[in-house]
């Protein structure tokens, strides 16, 4: 399998929750994935109000910036504008071996319900439902309305992956980054991608109890 073929797409768009997005693409370069980025315009704005990032508009310097504050390996994160039409992911027949968009705006799950691919985000979870690929959407909004719902629905019968952004509380977080963990904890479950990030749930740090 070529590189490009195993590597993890990553689009991150404006709905609110940027740290979700950062942290799972910190965990992704830490577990040695090569990562494919893609920023909407209001997913910048999103990140420099939630967040102390500013990023640049270029791709290759966002990608720049993106790999030194990760530390990321030469060549293993690259980053792609959305007008970029000759990247990897524009293809069925390079396409990566899955596609996350994490946080995911309602707009960005009504185009890629609808096919729309208007853009290179859009036209990439094309791609990954039409190869029968796993693609996981990350919404963040509320409440739903019908029509976010039946987007919904539309895309889990076609084998999406809908995992909102909704975190747990039965193993007591004491930060916002546990919050933040516990969504991007699922997220890499779901990639099959090993992490520490959280215990799991019925895990009593590896001891059974006896009953006597």
């Amino acid at each position: 399998m070529s590189a490009s073929r195993n590597a993890i797409a990553l689009a991150m768009t404006g709905a609110s929750g940027a740290a979700y997005g950062l942290r799972l693409l910190e965990c992704l370069l830490q577990a040695g994935e090569q990562v494919y980025l893609m920023v909407s315009a209001p997913g910048q704005v999103v990140i420099a109000m939630e967040t102390d990032l500013k990023l640049p508009g270029r791709p290759d310097e966002m990608q720049a910036m993106l790999s030194a504050h990760y530390h990321a390996k030469p060549g293993q994160l690259r980053v792609f504008g959305k007008d970029q039409w000759t990247a990897p992911v524009a293809s069925g027949s390079n396409a990566p071996r899955a596609m996350v968009v994490c946080p995911c705006t309602s707009g960005t799950l009504s185009a890629i319900a609808h096919g729309a691919s208007n853009n290179l985000l859009e036209r990439a979870a094309d791609v990954m439902i039409k190869e029968h690929r796993k693609l996981i959407l990350v919404p963040r909004e509320m409440p739903l309305s019908v029509i976010h719902l039946e987007n919904m629905l539309s895309l889990a019968r076609q084998g999406v992956v809908m995992l909102p952004a909704n975190p747990g509380f039965y193993y007591r977080p004491q930060r916002v980054e546990d919050l933040v963990d516990f969504v991007v904890a699922r997220i890499l479950d779901h990639l099959d991608i090993a992490h520490e990030l959280m215990p799991r749930w019925g895990d009593d740090d590896g001891e059974e109890k006896s009953d006597g």
